[in-house]
């Protein structure tokens, strides 16, 4: 009988101890994913032998400087993206559902450390997407030097032509800041 007794205590410390071990792990998981942890180890082994090579980081390994939009989210609460679509290329749901995607990524990639504090308005305020027709390339251009003149960030996507439309057609503008500077470009646009 004393003997069970153990046995059974035995289970229930390993089950505790696991527990307490998968607990640890997921805790230490959230604040420093895998990916951050390759990464940074990429970057040390990078500047070890950069050391050991006595070489310096070339020019373009230099971080660009931080955007405009990122001094207008310490004053401005609301941000959204707007995704302007080029109609004139009749592009099918699912094409333009993709080129959106496109879009949205490209402009999150290109903010993402240049205007960090921009980024993480946008998301607190949920994320807003707002999708929006265009009728011609040169029209879309001239909306970008708009925008462009107004210090939002613009990232336009460029398709390679394998499916609906002819290559190295632009199709889709994404367009993030502040919801009255976005709406002073995109707001005499109507909804796709």
């Amino acid at each position: 009988m004393m003997m069970g007794l153990e046995l059974g205590l035995g289970w229930v410390g390993a089950i505790l101890v696991g527990a307490g071990w998968l607990a640890l792990g997921y805790c230490f998981g959230a604040r420093y994913p895998p990916s951050r942890i390759i990464f940074s180890a990429r970057l040390a082994k990078q500047a070890a032998n950069d050391l050991n090579n006595g070489k310096k980081k070339k020019n373009k390994d230099k971080p660009k400087d931080p955007l405009e939009i990122e001094n207008l989210a310490d004053i401005l609460q609301d941000f959204k993206m707007v995704l302007v679509v080029r109609n004139d290329l009749k592009m099918g749901k699912g094409k333009i559902a993709a080129q959106c995607s496109h879009a949205t990524l490209g402009l999150y990639k290109k903010v993402l450390h240049r205007a960090p504090k921009a980024l993480n308005r946008w998301e607190m305020c949920a994320q807003p997407k707002v999708v929006v027709k265009i009728e011609s390339e040169e029209d879309m251009l001239v909306l970008q030097e708009r925008a462009k003149s107004l210090n939002l960030p613009t990232h336009i996507t460029i398709d390679a032509g394998r499916t609906q439309i002819a290559p190295n057609s632009r199709t889709v503008m994404a367009i993030l800041g502040p919801v009255e500077v976005v709406d002073d470009v995109t707001g005499a646009l109507k909804l796709l």
